[in-house]
């Protein structure tokens, strides 16, 4: 694990802040490093409000969107709400199909099948639409490279109105509106949003061009944030505004879907690590295990009960989908080894029969053994499909971008993306990734790295610096949790291994030079460092501060995220 203490900020700037906001050094320091800057732009992040969200006009083609959904309105077509069949693009129909029946009862909704039609724009989503009389389709989370679906809907009579946030092509679909911030013509103030964000800007015009405010569509930003955590967007500028007020309505008012789900989980206050790790999950396990049709079904119902057992039939299939993920990652784990792979720059395996919903997941798992640029295939019809993963800092997506003559179609982001090719160029392929990786990437990346905000004493620790650090929330990345460290701490000689498998290190530490202040430390997963503290040896530790509840008293702890000796 490389520690990377991140570069101390001007000082004069820190100073500024620190007599602006009346705040001590160390905040300062944490808000200068996160650009904040003024008191305006910690008054924006501390404190945000609705009233920061950019005009949505401004976007590309959005006055074409909303021209043309008004018109399919007003003369009583059916407006077809199509989306991907992850947590974005579920979440994305879900919010535009919602609001589009507050104005119509013309709307249908579809989502591709993961295995009969794999990702995007399919063909047989735009013959659904013609044999339905279906005149316009919003495609929400995807579109942005269909450039022949857009066309054979055109020969068919079809309009699309088209809500990406992928990179586009060299060329932009003919469709009545592209509305994608990553458009190079698009001059749209904040290029981060996710597949459901550019859903709620759309409606946001809409909501404007009759006149009413974006607070009467406030109840929406449950699902755009849930959105935001899934597809691990930046939560900065818009995104951060709008995952605050999401996680509020999550807390307060969440859709019926969401409270069944959450009465699923039985947890009283959700975070965004919640909503990432938690209920995330969740409506993928929908796509992944059997149809993203039943997620959209969830987080549209407005009757408790059915909610309640749609939410129960998802709980089924996300234990099923744990189970797949685990029994692939061992097979995966397993074939690296039996191919002599360990020392490989990058992990691409294969098996026919790996179930296609989670290897996305199974991708993710192996970086946490062997940290590399990732591939897991599987077959997919006549064809082999393949989930990437990155590691911190390498674009997969441009790699993949030089092995393209071996890739039949290929999408994503820098850290993530999926792929088809003939499993006759399989092998090609592999080397090609492999050598393209061994030219572009920094062998430093693959290390993992845990960046550090600030060096401090253990005396520097106390409530009203937690109470600051909460409001920072919520975190993700752009705005990741505050990370500390601390030199010469010693454990009190309380340090034992705990859990149910003893894999986890409970420490009480103390900094002997710096004052008598001592603290809970717990890491997870580090029971194998117990050595290294043992005997009162002191040693250096990386963490975030955390609030534990015991018996109802609460107490600051620290969640160690690795320690040396």
């Amino acid at each position: 694990m490389r520690w990377t203490l991140k570069p101390i900020p001007e000082s004069h700037k820190v100073e500024a802040l620190e007599k602006a906001l009346q705040v001590n050094p160390l905040i300062a320091t944490l808000l200068v490093q996160r650009g904040i800057e003024s008191f305006d732009e910690a008054r924006q992040f501390f404190r945000p409000r609705l009233d920061d969200l950019h005009d949505p006009f401004l976007m590309k083609d959005m006055d074409n969107a909303v021209a043309r959904i008004e018109r399919a309105i007003s003369q009583n077509e059916t407006i077809l709400v199509y989306g991907d069949y992850d947590v974005d693009g579920t979440t994305a129909v879900a919010l535009m199909a919602s609001y589009l029946r507050t104005r119509t009862e013309n709307v249908a909704t579809y989502i591709p099948d993961r295995y009969n039609e794999g990702y995007g724009i399919s063909f047989k989503g735009i013959d659904f639409a013609k044999d339905n009389d279906i005149t316009l389709i919003v495609a929400l989370d995807c579109g942005v490279k269909a450039i022949d679906q857009v066309a054979y809907a055109k020969e068919k009579g079809i309009d699309f109105i088209i809500c990406d946030h992928h990179r586009p092509g060299e060329c932009i679909p003919a469709a009545i509106a592209v509305l994608d911030p990553k458009r190079k013509d698009c001059n749209y103030p904040y290029k981060e949003l996710c597949g459901c964000g550019v859903g709620f800007k759309l409606i946001q015009a809409l909501t404007l061009q009759e006149g009413r405010t974006v607070e009467s569509i406030i109840s929406y930003l449950d699902l755009v944030a849930i959105a935001i955590g899934a597809d691990i967007v930046p939560i900065t500028g818009e995104n951060r505004i709008m995952a605050y007020f999401g996680l509020h309505i999550i807390n307060s008012h969440p859709r019926t879907g969401i409270q069944a789900l959450i009465a699923q989980i039985k947890k009283r206050e959700l975070t965004i690590t919640d909503v990432v790790f938690i209920i995330a999950p969740r409506i993928n396990a929908a796509g992944r295990m059997k149809h993203g049709d039943h997620a959209v079904t969830l987080l549209t119902e407005t009757s408790y009960s059915l909610a309640e057992k749609y939410a129960a039939e998802i709980e089924t299939y996300n234990t099923d989908r744990r189970d797949a993920d685990k029994q692939i990652t061992q097979e995966a784990l397993a074939q690296i080894e039996a191919q002599k792979e360990q020392d490989r720059l990058t992990t691409v395996v294969y098996k026919e029969t790996w179930h296609k919903g989670v290897i996305g997941i199974v991708a993710s798992r192996l970086t946490e053994t062997y940290y590399r640029p990732t591939l897991v295939f599987t077959k997919s019809g006549e064809k082999l499909a393949a989930s990437a993963r990155s590691v911190s800092g390498f674009d997969v997506y441009n790699a993949l971008e030089a092995c393209s003559v071996y890739i039949e179609q290929f999408g994503g982001h820098k850290y993530a993306a999926g792929l088809t090719l003939k499993e006759e160029n399989y092998e090609a392929f592999k080397q090609a990734f492999e050598d393209e990786v061994s030219k572009t990437i920094n062998r430093n990346l693959l290390t993992p790295e845990i960046k550090i905000d600030a060096r401090i004493d253990l005396k520097q620790i106390d409530v009203k610096l937690w109470r600051i650090i909460k409001q920072f929330a919520p975190f993700g990345p752009g705005n990741m949790t505050p990370i500390f460290m601390t030199d010469e701490l010693i454990d009190t000689g309380f340090g034992k291994c705990v859990g149910e498998d003893q894999t986890h290190l409970r420490l009480t530490v103390a900094q002997p030079q710096q004052g008598n202040e001592n603290f809970v430390a717990i890491g997870f997963g580090m029971g194998d460092k117990l050595d290294l503290v043992s005997d009162k040896k002191p040693f250096n530790a990386v963490y975030s501060i955390d609030e534990n509840e015991w018996q109802g008293r609460k107490s600051l702890q620290l969640k160690l995220r690795d320690i040396k000796g």
